[in-house]
């Protein structure tokens, strides 16, 4: 979970704060000097740290906070703040060419997942309207143009190649005039990358860009590595000009010091963060939305954005339908989990609910989330028709009929039936007149 020891200390030392009807310089100063410690923990740039824990504490210390009847809550207000404008502020968003043909060079170090974060673009790009093509430039590492190939195939998108050629320039060239006869509109263009940044790399990249004129050109690191990711950034940002970060790995990264780092040192936002394999994981990145989940804010905008991309007009009108006339049935309740798993799983969920980060989250087997899903697939699976639609027909005899055809022990179809029950009366009160939430979630 992105951020998860930073956001358990930091949460840790506000709740001391709460608890105080009033501050005294000395609680601000020893409330600083734990999440000085905690961002250095989390490998932020120490001058970073320095400029942040300096501008909160000044501004906790005014006269406004120190005479507020909730002091506590004050602090953190100016922490979410602070938080916010260290990572960009407000999000960036990718932008398009006015010409109505956008060109978008990938750049960065070997093994950040550059060529992934290719498909993972275009896919994003194809969900908001556009029709983009890939063009592979990598000429150097091995299988790096059939990847890219077999990348263009998963998420349905064509790709440009040329593999008689060493001139990364000529290929795009030749890929801008192939798109624009296709009648795409966008082209991403996956470049070679090295271990570390060299001269003969940028020269390339270089040249590339003087060649083509990319709209944007976006850096894609990894989350991972932590500071040597903020030093790539700086290091391609002095030598190329970048318009945009892409972080991968970010749902892996529990420590977030580059990502906290990066806006304040390069000078240029985080417009992406890679949160999964699956080429749907890569979200718009919120500075906003991100300093809510790191003090346990939570992140509903988020979820609710998530919940409206898989949002099924008919199946919603139908389940409220269904709901009203208290007809929720099992094959009902199957379809619901299966969109949470649709929207990235519980776990993913619960990091944006408020008030679940860090160790609440902890609490909840995220594993067997996943492995209640399929047993419970498979004990609905072996019911009649007529037990799926009215639970109420499984007495005893059912049960154990039921758990010889599906696998599963008895005590495992008592507690379907138990979560279904539950989930049943949770949907009925979403799904009430007046309920601001349930337009928007009566689809799961």
């Amino acid at each position: 979970m992105a951020f998860e020891g930073l956001s358990e200390k930091l949460q840790g030392v506000f709740k001391g704060l709460k608890g105080k009807g009033s501050l005294t310089e000395a609680d601000i100063n020893a409330a600083m000097r734990e999440v000085k410690l905690a961002l250095l923990e989390a490998d932020v740039n120490f001058k970073v740290v320095k400029e942040f824990v300096a501008g909160v504490k000044e501004k906790s210390l005014g006269e406004e906070v120190m005479a507020s009847l909730t002091p506590g809550q004050q602090v953190i207000k100016i922490v979410n703040e602070e938080l916010t404008e260290l990572m960009g502020g407000t999000g960036s968003k990718l932008t398009y060419s006015s010409k109505g043909f956008t060109i978008y060079m990938l750049v960065g170090l070997q093994g950040t997942g550059k060529t992934t974060t290719c498909g993972k673009l275009a896919n994003y790009l194809k969900k908001n309207g556009k029709s983009p093509m890939l063009c592979a430039c990598d000429i150097y590492r091995p299988a790096a143009i059939d990847q890219l190939e077999v990348v263009g195939k998963t998420v349905d998108v064509p790709v440009f190649t040329m593999r008689d050629s060493k001139k990364p320039e000529k290929i795009a060239a030749a890929a801008v005039k192939e798109a624009e006869k296709k009648g795409c509109n966008v082209l991403i263009v996956d470049t070679a990358g090295r271990l570390q940044i060299d001269e003969e790399l940028m020269e390339e990249l270089a040249v590339l860009k003087k060649s083509i004129k990319p709209h944007e050109i976006l850096l894609v690191v990894d989350a991972l590595t932590g500071q040597d990711a903020v030093n790539a950034a700086q290091g391609f940002n002095d030598k190329l000009g970048i318009d945009g970060i892409i972080m991968t790995k970010m749902d892996g990264d529990s420590r977030g010091g580059a990502a906290l780092s990066t806006k304040k040192v390069t000078g240029r936002p985080i417009k992406f963060i890679g949160v999964g394999e699956k080429f749907d994981a890569l979200e718009p990145f919120h500075p906003e939305r991100m300093a809510g989940r790191i003090l346990g804010m939570g992140d509903m905008l988020t979820l609710i954005e998530k919940a409206q991309e898989d949002y099924d007009e008919k199946k919603a009108a139908e389940l409220e339908k269904k709901l009203r006339k208290n007809k929720f049935t099992l094959e009902d309740f199957l379809e619901q989990m299966g969109q949470i798993r649709k929207m990235g799983g519980i776990g993913k969920m619960l990091d944006m609910m408020p008030g679940m980060n860090g160790k609440a989250a902890k609490n909840v087997n995220l594993e067997q989330g996943e492995r209640d899903f399929v047993q419970f697939e498979a004990i609905i699976q072996s019911m009649t028709k007529s037990e799926r639609e009215n639970p109420s027909l499984l007495n005893a005899s059912r049960r154990r009929r039921i758990a010889t055809g599906s696998g599963q022990p008895v005590p495992k179809i008592n507690q379907l039936i138990k979560r279904y029950e539950e989930m049943r009366k949770m949907m009925k009160g979403l799904n009430r007149p007046g309920n601001k939430m349930n337009r928007m979630f009566r689809g799961f």
